[in-house]
């Protein structure tokens, strides 16, 4: 296996501002295509054979639709994409006031792109209710034991007394529904699992654990592992990119300087396991001549994570990430994204949800496939180049 190296890497060309606007403009007319099936149902989190299935408003994975749908929204204005976005919001208020499927962390990447960005963009009152409704069942699932939002399952669950790196994410719809209400205990919550998860997650190398167990009568930390890693010891990409754009979050809100040498750190070792195209195999334990998938997910992931926290860094430290989030998201548009709606109704290729190895529990889904995050998080990224825009997160 090899990696390219950071002079090999900074040679690569940056996307330009032409390119931007071809590329967003291109993902907007695919994601406005897409409205006839996916306005009152959504996309499934993978396509198979290139393709997303509808399917109902369940699983975590929705509100990366909706999020498709405003950004596509923002630089079109288009009404149809308006139109969608608010019989959206009204499927995700009924899906919290129903408790359909949310026993989960991932309330905030179900409700802070598809709700709070609807609310941030039309005053909607819908959007506004739901997200606070989401950010209230969300602060349910923290332990004073540990201090720490418990990742997924029923909250006595024996084994499940963990967090997972995804929750960085999830901790937005706190600190938004701390602001719209002037309630502390929401900020107070996503503070102290933030401080929790990155004592815990980020190794000595700045490699991070998927997932990460406490002690259930006394909250200590006990032991990291993985589920969607190859294994416990790798550094599974999707996980590594959450890092980088959690840090960058966890600054933002926080302020709080140590994040800023934890968040170079997280992001240099996802650079230093870049294959030669830029784009991460599904485990940066794989680098050029392995035979494993990509992770095209993870580099939209990570680049827009570089995008947020050049916002808060000198002059040369933010044109240094803000630089290789272009060669990223170039790398992204010329070779992974979708051009051909004959092709895939997806936006970007050659991404893996989950896949098995031998030393890990996970399924065999979404492997080379679209996924809807990946989808989302590429818009961003390049809405994020195209104007100074006002973050969902």
């Amino acid at each position: 296996m090899s990696w390219i190296g950071l002079k090999e890497l900074m040679e690569k060309p940056e996307i330009s501002a032409e390119e931007v606007e071809e590329a967003l403009g291109r993902a907007a007319r695919l994601v406005t295509g897409n409205l006839p099936e996916f306005t009152k149902r959504f996309p499934k989190a993978y396509s198979e054979n290139g393709f997303y299935e509808a399917t109902e408003n369940v699983d975590w994975t929705t509100g990366f639709w909706t999020g498709e749908v405003w950004l596509a929204y923002e630089h079109t204005g288009n009404k149809e994409l308006l139109e969608a976005g608010k019989i959206q919001m009204e499927s995700f208020l009924e899906r919290i006031e129903n408790q359909r499927d949310v026993e989960t962390h991932d309330l905030g990447f179900l409700y802070s792109p598809s709700c709070v960005a609807g609310y941030k963009l039309t005053g909607s009152k819908v959007g506004r209710q739901a997200a606070l409704m989401a950010a209230r069942e969300l602060t349910g699932r923290f332990h004073e034991k540990g201090q720490f939002i418990q990742a997924w399952g029923p909250l006595d669950a024996p084994d499940n007394y963990r967090l997972i790196i995804d929750c960085l994410l999830n901790l937005p719809l706190l600190y938004w529904a701390s602001e719209e209400t002037g309630e502390e205990e929401y900020r107070e919550i996503a503070e102290k699992h933030i401080h929790t998860a990155l004592a815990n997650v980020v190794r000595e190398d700045f490699s991070t654990w998927h997932t990460f167990f406490f002690d259930r009568e006394t909250g200590a930390p006990d032991h990291g592992a993985t589920c969607q890693g190859y294994r416990d010891g790798s550094a599974w990409a999707r996980g590594q990119a959450w890092g980088v754009y959690g840090t960058a979050i966890g600054y933002r809100y926080t302020k709080r300087q140590e994040y800023i040498p934890l968040f170079e750190g997280v992001t240099d070792y996802f650079l230093k396991h870049l294959p030669e195209d830029l784009v991460p195999f599904w485990d940066l334990e794989f680098g050029d001549g392995d035979d494993e998938p990509k992770d095209s997910s993870s580099a939209s992931i990570a680049a827009c994570g570089m995008l947020e926290m050049a916002k808060y860094l000198d002059g040369e430290q933010a044109k240094y990430y803000r630089g290789i989030a272009k060669r990223l998201v170039k790398a992204l548009a010329d070779h992974y994204a979708v051009k051909n709606p004959a092709v895939s109704n997806g936006l970007v290729l050659h991404s893996t949800y989950s896949n098995h190895s031998p030393y890990n529990t996970c399924n065999h889904y979404g492997v080379d496939e679209c996924n809807i995050w990946g989808d989302y998080f590429y818009m961003e990224a390049l809405t994020r180049l195209n104007k100074d825009w006002k973050v969902y997160w």
